[in-house]
């Protein structure tokens, strides 16, 4: 008999960016009986060759905005969970012009959680670590659940933002929920503008990388397959209403990072270009 709880038709949203298209690819690989809804809006970064080849009997892919109520009304009904990746993410990005994030990451959320409470349908809410902020370097403490809330940039301002309104649909309107707040991802699709692909690409290229500040920040890194795992378990068997962190064990100073990756490019690992720090640059 089929576990009614069992989520055997999901709705993955973001689902052609970088961290969703994993998830989607994992559950293709790893779970037969779950049939994937797609839905991207197809920014900049989302690509749909991210899930190009995937069997067309078990992912489906529809091509529009999360804050389209009207089309979450048509899409959602007959679906078993939400789980909930677009989001604007680079915070460079966030800074130049932070209408999109708020947009996307704070009004598309509202839209996902009141579609979720008309209908049912359990919720999970992929979200990050720079919610918390940042810790000292010589800290040895990390982040828990229960660290408060201390958004650095226009980005992270806005996640947090959409995990308090997660939360508060739960407690009012009793949404299914859990969220998951994540630490750097690295792995296939992901879009150059981030950290690791931009450095080996401006190598590939010719150009000496750069690098903000010192290069002593510091991020705790893990695999999008990793995350991706986690994320399934979290849907499956987390404890509704719950949030949950997910990371690696895999704290490394962009400095590091960068001389590792020229090394095994065969570059001198000092050859690139300190420039000036990112506004709000979370040290670690």
């Amino acid at each position: 008999m089929t576990d009614p709880s069992f989520p055997n038709n999901i709705i993955v949203t973001g689902g052609c960016g970088f961290i969703g298209s994993n998830f989607v690819h994992y559950v293709v690989d790893n779970h037969p009986e779950t049939h994937v809804t797609v839905l991207d809006a197809l920014t900049y970064a989302g690509n749909i060759e991210n899930i190009a080849g995937l069997p067309g009997d078990r992912v489906d892919f529809v091509h529009g905005d999360i804050c389209d109520a009207q089309l979450l009304d048509k899409l959602v009904p007959g679906h078993d969970a939400i789980v909930h990746y677009a989001a604007e993410s680079h915070n460079d990005n966030s800074i130049a012009n932070p209408e999109p994030f708020v947009k996307t990451n704070v009004e598309g959320t509202f839209r996902l959680l009141e579609t979720a409470r008309n209908y049912g349908i359990r919720y999970h809410h992929v979200s990050t670590d720079e919610v918390y902020g940042d810790l000292a370097l010589d800290d040895p403490s990390r982040f828990t659940e229960a660290t408060p809330y201390h958004p650095s940039s226009p980005y992270s301002s806005t996640k947090a933002a959409s995990d308090l309104l997660v939360r508060a649909w739960f407690r009012t309107y009793g949404v299914r929920m859990t969220i998951s707040n994540c630490s750097n991802n690295y792995g296939p699709y992901q879009h150059v503008e981030k950290f690791i692909p931009r450095q080996i690409t401006n190598i590939l290229e010719g150009t000496r990388p750069k690098l903000y500040g010192n290069g002593r920040n510091v991020r705790d890194w893990i695999h999008t397959e990793d995350h991706s795992r986690a994320v399934w378990t979290i849907l499956t068997k987390g404890r509704i209403g719950e949030t949950y962190l997910i990371g690696a064990d895999g704290e490394r100073d962009n400095i590091t990072v960068l001389r590792d990756i020229l090394r095994v490019m065969g570059k001198d690992p000092d050859d690139f270009d300190h420039v000036k720090d990112r506004p709000g640059h979370d040290r670690r």
